[in-house]
């Protein structure tokens, strides 16, 4: 279930993908430097944009298990490479975590960066995520075909920054 309006972070807005952000995602996705560790999905209708100054520079999504055994969230999130390093990733990731903590009821979340992105998961580690280990041979490179391996990383709803 997404968010049926806007969520507000500190300096970002996640709201729902419009029909009108789809060639920019498109062009976002392709960047080199988020090609590096984004495949380009099939479409964005389960994505929220992630705004900043009234303009898309990228996307997050969530899943949930909702299995009440094993109930978490998990993210993931891209972003023009023009707006990296800047906090903005980090405000969207923390926005998104607090309203799946806040309004969706989820005790863990997690999330998997390739374990060679390191600019991820510096930016992940301030939200509060700590490395959980290494998932070998997790993602296939879309380009080249090759595996990479993944940090599995989560956050439990007290850690959240």
């Amino acid at each position: 279930m997404k968010p049926t309006g806007e969520l507000r972070g500190t300096d970002v807005l996640l709201r729902p993908v419009q029909d009108t952000d789809t060639a920019t995602l498109d062009r976002i996705v392709r960047e080199p430097a988020v090609a590096a560790w984004w495949s380009p999905p099939d479409d964005y209708a389960d994505m929220l944009a992630i705004t900043h100054s009234g303009k898309v520079i990228g996307a997050i999504q969530f899943s949930e298990e909702t299995d009440p055994e094993f109930r978490h969230a998990g993210i993931d999130i891209f972003l023009t490479t023009s707006h990296h390093g800047q906090g903005l990733g980090t405000d969207a990731v923390r926005t998104l975590a607090h309203w799946l903590i806040h309004e969706r009821g989820h005790h863990r979340l997690t999330i998997d960066p390739a374990a060679a992105n390191t600019a991820a998961i510096t930016s992940y580690r301030k939200v509060g995520f700590k490395p959980v280990g290494i998932m070998r041979a997790y993602g296939r490179d879309y380009r080249t075909g090759g595996w990479a391996d993944g940090l599995l990383m989560d956050l439990l709803a007290d850690e959240l920054t």
